[in-house]
């Protein structure tokens, strides 16, 4: 297009469909139209960012007690694995945790009423061959 065939800034003209559709657009297109101004949008965004925050911490959280579940098992599995003991365990029976007199872990079916060593804590062996800390009734 050559620099005669150029209208004016204030005329709306579309190059592509060759026709004046000032009055199709969304917005004001004359100097006398409404002016436009942006939204303040800054509300809205710290709303989001707070309720955002809210569910990071919320599945940080899940995740960490999930963690700390996992950790307290490894430590218990971990503590029962290398104690001693001189017999296969079986799946689903209830051993006791003890130190003996050198302060040294051992595995034992004797409860912990009929027992003068220190008692650790009763364990049960699952099918997975995982260690279960037994809560204390």
């Amino acid at each position: 297009m050559s620099k005669k065939d150029k209208k004016p800034d204030l005329v709306v003209f579309n190059e592509e469909s060759q026709q004046y559709d000032a009055a199709l657009k969304p917005y004001g297109t004359s100097a006398s139209s409404p002016v436009i101004k942006p939204l303040n949008t800054a509300s809205w965004k710290n709303d989001g960012i707070q309720r955002v925050n809210k569910q990071f911490k919320s599945k940080f959280d899940e995740v960490k007690a999930q963690y700390e579940e996992l950790m307290r098992k490894f430590q218990y599995n971990d503590l029962v694995y290398n104690a001693k003991f001189s017999f296969e365990p079986i799946f689903g029976e209830n051993y006791h945790l003890y130190n003996n007199k050198n302060n040294e872990p051992f595995l034992s079916i004797i409860a912990p009423e009929q027992c003068s060593f220190e008692y650790l804590g009763s364990f049960r062996l699952n099918t997975d061959k995982m260690w279960e800390k037994i809560e204390e009734l």
